[in-house]
């Protein structure tokens, strides 16, 4: 049995974690963040796809980010970026019309 993860492992879970660290202000958001890619694990049948390049965009972004720098910018891309890894997602399980909304 694999130890424990401290910062979560998975795929669902780890976009979930993300997620709540661009759900705060954007001076906050980062910190923290690249933790949950530790563990950050792509389904095998997702390899290839386009949310495969998706996660990778998403790694390089949370990875590069230089806090202090560009916070506001940075994190509206990476809440764009997760919308589209969203969407993709739901896409790939077959949902034929996927959509943030307009209130996302």
């Amino acid at each position: 049995m694999p130890a424990k993860s401290e910062f979560g492992r998975g795929f669902v879970v780890n976009l979930m974690l993300l997620s709540r660290h661009f759900g705060l202000p954007p001076e906050r958001a980062f910190f923290g963040a690249a933790d949950h890619l530790n563990d950050f694990i792509v389904p095998e049948q997702f390899r290839g796809t386009e949310i495969d390049e998706l996660v990778e965009r998403l790694r390089k972004m949370v990875i590069w980010h230089q806090p202090g720098t560009l916070d506001k910018e940075d994190a509206a891309d990476v809440k764009r970026l997760l919308n589209r890894l969203a969407v993709a997602v739901d896409k790939e399980l077959g949902i034929p019309d996927p959509d943030t909304g307009k209130y996302d």
